[in-house]
Parts: C-alpha cells; structure tokens; sequence
C-alpha cells in the first residue's frame, strides 16, 4: 500500500523488517503475558480439569480475536492515515456509536465479523489437530520448572516497559519507513500512555522571558498596544479609527475539505461551481493553512486563535471553559452565539468545549448529557426536522435548514447572532441524500459536489430572509481530505480554502501566506472593531511580506512555514529545517541553521503550551 511512496533501499528495507521484528515480539509477548502467569500460579492438580480448560479456550479466543482483529482494523487506518494505530484509534475507542455506525455503513460488517470467526475457528481447529491442548492439559510440570520458562518473558516485559519506545522506530525522515517499522497494537498503547504531551519535557524550549519576548513581537501590530507587562499575558487593546459595524456572523466549518477540490486552484472535476462562484464576490483566502488534520484542530484554531499545541487538542481537554476566544470578542459586542452541528455534539468534547465559552449548543442529541460544568442552553434537532442521516450526523441540507430557524429566532429577538456550523456530510461513508447530484455514492468527490450544493442552497434560502442583507458568511475548512505523505508534516496537505461572503467592501484575492488562526481577527479588522484581545491570529490586512507565515502541527511535529522554510520540532527534542518549493510542493533539507525561525517556531509554541497549562488563556 505504500510502495510508491518508500525509499526502498537496502537499509530502510533492513530497517523496517529489524525493527519490525522488535515490535512484533514485544507485542507477541504482552499477548501471552496474562496467560503465562496464570499457568505459573496455577495449582498443579488442577491442571486439565473443566475450569483449566475453560479458562485455556476462552484467553485464546480471546486473544486470537483481538490479533486478528486489529491486524485486518489496520489496513482501512492505514488507507485513511496513512499511519499504524495512534491517537485518533485511541479516540475513537471513545465514541463506539460515531465509529460502529461508520464501519456498518463503509464496510460489509457482517461479512468482516464472520472473517474474524472463521480464522479464529480455523486456528482452534489446528491446535487440536496437532494435539497442542494435549500437551498443555498433560504437562503437570512444578512450580520451580515453570518459572524457568515465565521469568524470561517477565524479564523482556519489563525491558520493553521501561527501554523500547514507539519513538525508536523513528530512525527516518520518511514516514512511510517510520510507520511501517512499528506494531499497531504496540503504537496504540504508546498512544493511549501519551494522550497529553507536556512540552517543557519533550520539546526543545527557550528561557521563558526569551520566548514570550519573541512571541509578542511577533503578535503584535501596527493598531495594537499591550495592556499590561505581566510576562505571559498577551492582551493587547485592538484600535480602529473607522465606524464600526455588527453584522450578524455565521461561520461554516467546512469538514475535510482541500483546497484542491475546488476550480480556483485548479480542479477539473467541476465539483464547486458554487464556492467558485461566490469566491470571485467574497474575500477569498488562496493561501491558508489549517493547523492540523482532525475537526478539532480545526474548531481549536478558528474559536482560539491558538498554535497546535502538542499532544489532544485544547478541545478535548480537560479545564477548557473560559478561555479567551472569539466568544470573548463576540460577548464584548452583545452577540448571541450557538454551535449547531449534525451529530451528538458529545462527540470529541465538542459540546463541553463550546457550552464552556457560552454558545449555545444545537446538535442531534442521542442521549449524552452536558457536563455539570457546563451552564448553557441545549436545543435538540428533532426526528422530525431530519431528512437523511448517517453515521456522523444529519445532512448538510437538514443542518442549513436548522440554522436558518435558529437565524430567524435571533434575528427576532433583534441582537446580532454568531452562529458557528459544523458540518458532517464531507466524511466517510460518502453518503447523501439521493436525487440532489448527479453522481454516484460512497465517493468522495460525490460528497464534495453535495457540499457545494448543500451550500448553495442555504445561501440561497438566507437570500429570502431579512437579516441576510446584514449578515457575513465565513466559509472555512477544518482540515484537508487527507494528511498522507512521505513526511512527518506535509504541508501541501494543510492547504484548505477560505473566504468571507457578503462583507460590505470590495472582493479580493488574499495570496498572503497566512494561517488558519488568521481568518477571524482579519473579519474583526473589516469590520472596524474596537476590542480587547489575546489572540495569537493576525487581522492578514497589516501583514508585510516577511510577516507572513503559517502554523502547522499533527498530534507530536509542531512547524512554522516562513520565507520558504519549514522549521519543525518534534518530542524527541529536535528540530529541524526544510526549503519548501511551492510551485512544486517539494521538500529538501536545509543546510542553512536558520537560529531565528528555530526561535521563533519554539517561542510559537512553548507559550501556547504553557499559558494553557497555567490557565493563562482563562479570561
């Protein structure tokens, strides 16, 4: 599966096979540890009676269950990740509806359960065929012999415990050799112990005062002014001089959505006649970056404003109500403020993290309560308000529907609303409502096309209404489609499209190099905000050519993109440097030391870690 994308050279094969087998034995022995034990404690008299068996059959079963399973779980991760198991494995472990519901609907789970049974049955009927539990149900051996054979795999065990991290496969700078080295059982669990990665520990870092000295140089711009010298508060007062206006707001986070579907970057499919069209009236973003590859990087960059911080997104962590977001900016406007999405908002923490900045929450809700925590209000999308539904939430056309009632109840009681959209229908398995396009389902570039249209006809709908002539549409994607490359961090596949519609200026194409954290602050700059913020985006619109930049990290690689270098940190505490070609969309290592960009990425982000930390993004 990842054969054209691999040096294949005599030392990476040699790489892959030998580091392979380590992670392979040491998962091989974790399986058989349970049952070791127990043939060590054991009574001896008891050996082959009804319990032994019964015990002996279901441990194998289930432990031939769970190798199988996971070996045949990896190949549909490994398609969609391009990785072995890591923390989005971990994470869906979490939310079984969302995940069970998407394997029924993507793949024929009957025929895949039966598969499992099957081997399983078949690898039963050869222990009996060549009299294995003969052996085992006869071998009265003592307590003294069998520690012979158990205390060495205790030994390894603990070697493995203490001294073989999943970092070690890490020995290339390709990450289909890095990947490939690993186990998927083994990857999880390194996963599952490093949910939340603490950057003084794994990265490297600067003196504190050096850091955030950088980072506020860095943020600040020509209309704003610090309000306080305290060492890690980043408030700064946003001035303008021209007459302020307070549209309503509504932002659609668009789920995995490229850059290259659309036309305007030079798709040939036709997929978004609408969005291309719109993009020619609207302030169109040609070169933005999303922070990361999941919703909730996503979601994290466009309400915080924030890096990636290394390790869960700050969504799905815990104490992550009251920070300083766009909510804050909203609230010192008077804005009512909802997050209406198609699923159970439980989903990823979306509805803790959203309640706890004061929006109101809209989703399908299938039975999981808010947190205590949180005080806000939740309306629910009715049965009877849902047309079409998969695995992930209603259908766009069904969420736009929802959203417009929602506009019409604020827009009655004569406040100006943000209403923040998540949509779902972009996402495995590809399925809408039939008779809206005209191709066929479970494709991707099906549900691409239904996108468009489903946007098409909620614009068209707002178009009827009285609040749409003051009203500003910012449509945004959360992530790209797909994240694979032979990189840790590929930046062609950060590309996602952006612009703001229906803004009382001139249409214009942004080719700045910007972030996705930008997108907000600039629609406050258009229109002419007065405010107090702690925002790491920029208003786009003061940038000078060498203020440009883009902030890029997964779950470990942390990056910054800047004058056409790639500087990047990861948690074994390197860091290192690129030349990015964008025309080819090439990477090659920089022989330069670029000491100042290495600064200012680990400034970035070492104190976006730390001020989360230390509740220094609380408001």
């Amino acid at each position: 599966m990842s054969f054209s994308s691999v040096d294949l050279s005599v030392l990476n094969l040699l790489k892959i096979v030998g580091l392979g087998f380590i992670f392979d034995l040491g998962t091989s022995i974790f399986f058989v540890l349970f049952y070791a034990l127990y043939l060590l404690f054991f009574p001896k008299r008891f050996i082959g009676s009804f319990i032994d068996k019964a015990f002996t059959y279901f441990i194998l079963f289930f432990v031939f269950l769970i190798t199988i399973f996971s070996f045949l779980a990896e190949f549909p991760f490994w398609d969609e990740f391009s990785t072995r198991f890591n923390f989005i494995a971990v994470d869906y472990l979490i939310y079984t509806f969302e995940v069970i519901e998407n394997i029924n609907q993507s793949y024929p789970l009957p025929l895949l359960i039966i598969t499992i049974l099957a081997l399983t049955a078949l690898f039963f009927f050869y222990f009996f065929k060549t009299k294995k539990f003969n052996d085992v149900f006869n071998s009265k051996i003592s307590f003294k012999n069998r520690l012979m054979y158990v205390l060495p795999l205790l030994i390894i065990s603990f070697i493995y415990i203490q001294f073989v991290t999943n970092k070690q496969a890490e020995t290339s700078k390709n990450l289909y050799v890095n990947e490939l080295s690993k186990n998927g059982v083994y990857s999880f669990f390194a996963a599952y112990r490093s949910n939340e990665l603490d950057f003084m520990t794994f990265y490297q870092t600067l003196p504190d005062q050096e850091a955030f000295a950088i980072t506020k140089k860095e943020i600040l711009q020509a209309n704003q002014k610090f309000t306080n010298s305290d060492l890690e508060s980043l408030e700064r007062t946003v001035s303008s001089d021209s007459t302020e206006n307070q549209p309503n707001v509504i932002l659609i986070c668009i789920e995995s959505f490229s850059a290259e579907f659309m036309s305007s970057f030079g798709n040939k499919e036709n997929l978004t006649p609408f969005l291309d069209g719109i993009s020619k009236e609207s302030v169109f973003f040609t070169n933005m970056y999303a922070t990361g590859t999941r919703t909730i990087r996503g979601m994290e960059a466009l309400t915080l404003s924030v890096p990636p911080t290394p390790g869960n997104s700050i969504v799905r962590r815990p104490n992550n109500h009251n920070l300083y977001s766009i909510a804050s900016v909203f609230r010192q406007k008077k804005y009512d403020m909802n997050f209406i999405y198609g699923g159970d908002g439980y989903f990823d923490n979306m509805n803790t993290f959203f309640g706890g900045q004061g929006f109101t929450i809209v989703d399908r809700n299938r039975g999981n309560p808010l947190s205590e925590e949180i005080k806000t209000t939740r309306i629910n999308i009715e049965d009877k308000e849902v047309t079409f539904e998969n695995a992930w939430g209603i259908c766009d056309e069904d969420l736009y529907k929802k959203a417009i009632k929602i506009a019409d109840e604020n827009h009655k009681n004569k406040k100006p609303f943000f209403d923040f959209i998540m949509t779902t229908s972009n996402h495995k398995p590809y399925s809408f409502p039939e008779k809206t396009i005209d191709m066929p389902q479970g494709r991707r570039e099906s549900v691409v096309k239904y996108t468009d249209y489903a946007i098409q006809k909620f614009i068209e709908s707002a178009k009827t209404k009285p609040w749409f002539a003051n009203t500003v549409f910012v449509i945004v994607a959360d992530h790209c489609a797909s994240s694979a490359g032979k990189w840790e961090l590929n930046i062609e596949k950060h590309h996602i499209p952006a612009l703001i519609y229906n803004l009382k200026t001139k249409p214009e194409n942004i080719n700045k190099l910007v972030s996705q954290i930008d997108i907000m602050p600039t629609l406050f700059g258009y229109l002419n905000w007065n405010y107090t913020t702690s925002l790491y985006g920029k208003d786009v619109r003061f940038m000078q050519p060498n203020d440009e930049r883009a902030l890029i990290g997964n779950y470990r690689t942390l990056g910054l993109l800047k004058n056409d270098i790639f500087t990047e940190i990861n948690d074994r505490k390197q860091c290192n440097q690129y030349n990015w070609d964008n025309e080819t969309k090439q990477m090659s290592v920089d022989k330069k030391d670029d000491n100042p960009l290495k600064k200012l990425t680990i400034s970035y982000y070492q104190t976006a870690s730390e001020r989360f930390k230390n509740g220094k993004m609380k408001e």
